[in-house]
């Protein structure tokens, strides 16, 4: 336990935690791993049989080094809290994550900004993913309505042979602020990947997406999958890579993205094929929310605003 730490700040963060989905049991519980930081604090955190977590805080924010040994399957899932809870402040991150060969687990992460004016979190990520192994990692955001946040995840990614990475980000709290997300997943032979983004922007929120996935071994799958819906005079931008660059490739990029208001949207699908026997596809949707849609919910009873409401969370599932 941190020592600038206060047992109030730790209350506030559980507290925080609990609204943003989060279960303030688990990092009590002996048998699950951890790691809670609140601002360049580290509040928590614990390894269980086959994972290590380490963490330390730096000069200018906290490193994380985190790896699940060889063919070791955690029961469990990892749990990571990571938030600043005042008004103002910045939390730098950088994570190394460690999937050895064999090994699978599952990370639920949560991100939390409730009274955010102006606040800057950054995560730089390096994530390898071992030959066999599986990573699944859940990210989402709990943003306050100040829209004074802004959110800077970059991520790069190994995966190995047979190796599966799936990823899920969420951002539908509360007011979205700035958010530059940048991924890039290499996937080996035999490897899958998936990428899902889901953000709800309003105001003057700011939305810039990046995925990319580089399918540099033979068979190797991937699929990138973004919803994002904005209003009032919120800006997005989508951008989702593929390449194919081995025989048997697959890849898919789909992007829906709604806009009301005047907000404005932009799709960048790009798709590159560098070896005859791949395949790589892409779809980009971008318009108001169905007419017919609203129609029909209008006529079970529904407001136009509620039914707006109905179609823009259903596709933001």
């Amino acid at each position: 336990m941190a020592q600038s730490v206060t047992m109030s700040e730790q209350e506030d963060l559980l507290r925080a935690y609990t609204c943003a989905g989060g279960d303030a049991a688990v990092l009590g519980d002996s048998s699950t791993g951890h790691l809670a930081a609140s601002g360049h604090s580290i509040v928590s955190m614990r390894g269980v049989p086959g994972l290590v977590v380490d963490a330390r805080e730096t000069a200018d924010g906290i490193f994380a080094a985190v790896t699940v040994k060889k063919d070791v399957r955690l029961a469990k899932p990892v749990h990571l809290c990571f938030g600043v809870l005042h008004a103002e402040g910045t939390q730098r991150i950088e994570m190394r994550v460690n999937i050895e060969e064999g090994a699978s687990a599952t990370f639920i992460a949560h991100c939390i900004f409730p009274n955010a004016v102006k606040v800057r979190h950054a995560m730089d990520a390096e994530v390898s993913v071992g030959d066999r192994a599986e990573m699944r990692y859940s990210e989402t955001h709990y943003h306050g309505p100040h829209g004074g946040v802004e959110v800077i995840p970059v991520a790069r990614v190994n995966v190995g042979a047979g190796g599966r990475y799936i990823t899920d980000f969420t951002l539908t709290t509360g007011r979205v602020g700035k958010l530059s997300l940048d991924y890039t997943v290499t996937g080996g032979r035999d490897s899958v990947t998936e990428l899902n983004a889901r953000v709800f922007g309003h105001g003057q929120d700011d939305v810039r997406i990046r995925d990319a996935v580089l399918l540099n071994g033979r068979n190797a799958r991937g699929m990138i999958k973004t919803r994002v819906a904005i209003e009032d005079d919120a800006r997005a931008e989508v951008t989702g890579i593929t390449e194919g660059n081995a025989d048997g490739a697959r890849g898919h990029v789909d992007c829906m993205e709604i806009v009301k208001d005047r907000a404005v949207a932009r799709a960048i699908p790009i798709v590159q094929v560098n070896n005859p026997g791949a395949k790589v596809t892409h779809e980009a949707a971008i318009g108001s929310v169905d007419k017919r849609q609203m129609e029909t919910l209008m006529a079970h009873g529904l407001s136009p605003q509620e039914a707006v409401d109905v179609i823009v969370k259903g596709i933001l599932r």
